[in-house]
């Protein structure tokens, strides 16, 4: 067991860092999540879902918009499971978090990495939409849009510490981002 409490800042001098990040990612897809875990993601996922739909519907943020298109579908199902299921929750949830099996992480650490994880990722929306997603502009500025991501992020951050498994934190993700494309106008506001 790493003694994660011995690192400065809960940070690997610069030689060990790609080996440490290695062991993390290993990690994290290699834990199984037992029922207990998936349990406690479907309660997250269902907060998330009823905080989302009052906060979304009362400021004129979401809006019933089904999508039909098979292809449609089938491309957001598969799509958002790569990106940002995996992607994100990699960047995000595994990398920057301490992995509560393997690392002796104290609580303040804990707390540290996860306000660190949650600030990059909220941030990561707006930069992606000033550089390399301009069509998403509007939509990744948009304080509720960010306050429903911070939630969010809290909730995939739960999902992984609780299990330190990644694919807990990637259901849920998936199934907020899924739904919002697919069923809330989402996917009008991002591609038209």
């Amino acid at each position: 067991m790493l003694n994660f409490s011995a690192i400065p800042f809960g940070i690997a001098p610069l030689h060990a860092l790609p080996g440490f990040l290695i062991r993390r990612v290993t990690q994290a897809f290699s834990t199984i999540p037992d029922f207990t875990d998936w349990l406690v993601a479907a309660m997250l996922a269902l907060v998330y879902t009823s905080i989302a739909l009052s906060v979304g519907f009362w400021s004129g943020f979401l809006k019933v918009d089904v999508q039909t298109s098979r292809r449609t579908i089938v491309g957001v199902l598969i799509g958002c499971l790569l990106s940002p299921g995996i992607t994100e929750e990699l960047l995000f949830r595994v990398l920057m978090l301490p992995h509560p099996f393997v690392e002796d992480a104290s609580g303040l650490m804990l707390w540290f990495w996860g306000c660190a994880s949650l600030a990059v990722f909220v941030v990561y929306h707006p930069l992606n939409a000033l550089t390399f997603y301009p069509v998403g502009r509007s939509t990744f500025m948009n304080p509720v849009f960010l306050l429903l991501a911070a939630i969010l992020g809290v909730a995939c951050s739960l999902a992984y510490l609780q299990s330190g498994s990644i694919w807990p934190a990637v259901a849920v993700h998936w199934l907020a981002v899924t739904g919002w494309l697919l069923l809330l106008g989402g996917y009008r506001r991002l591609y038209g």
